[in-house]
């Protein structure tokens, strides 16, 4: 949270196009903050995305695009909501295929927990590059934690929200675990 996650994904989106060539850009269903299919960051950038669920084909979604125009990179928001076989598909696209798939999320839920999506991009991934965002101490925050309407850390509850600043805080391990928001 807080990175600029959505940022670099657009872009990376935006120094593709800008050399004429196209991108695919996916996103969660889960994630509708800003409408159904857009990438929005928090500094105002926005981009129309193809959308994913649990069902949804990577691969076929992939191939039915490319047929209307040819792709030269996929870009993933949300990527923590992937699943297992989806993370397959991504790895098909860049092995097989020959395209570079770069994807944009964060690691662990609120309780510290590995997303699905997550777990397999940290076991397969040929590179994984961190977006720093800090802590209120001004360390790296590694963690996330849901926070109330009056501002107190929830540690219970489904692994999926989606929210924004209002309901979640980026922290550094340290006071993640301390549970200490100030």
């Amino acid at each position: 949270m807080n990175a600029g996650k959505s940022t670099a994904l657009l872009q990376a989106s935006h120094n593709y196009q800008e050399r004429g060539m196209h991108t695919l850009l996916i996103t969660s269903k889960k994630d509708n903050r800003s409408g159904k299919g857009n990438i929005t960051s928090r500094i105002g950038l926005t981009k129309k995305a193809k959308i994913f669920d649990e069902g949804t084909n990577i691969l076929d979604l992939f191939h039915r695009e490319n047929y209307k125009k040819n792709i030269s990179c996929v870009l993933v928001d949300e990527a923590q909501f992937l699943k297992k076989k989806q993370i397959k598909q991504l790895s098909e696209i860049a092995d097989n295929l020959n395209i570079p798939v770069l994807t944009f999320g964060i690691r662990t839920d609120f309780r510290g927990e590995l997303f699905e999506g997550s777990k397999f991009l940290l076991a397969w991934a040929d590179n994984i590059k961190e977006i720093k965002t800090i802590c209120w101490c001004g360390r790296k925050a590694t963690m996330i934690v849901r926070v109330s309407k009056d501002g107190k850390i929830i540690t219970k509850g489904d692994q999926i929200m989606i929210g924004g600043n209002e309901s979640y805080v980026s922290l550094c391990r340290k006071h993640f675990f301390l549970k200490q928001l100030k």
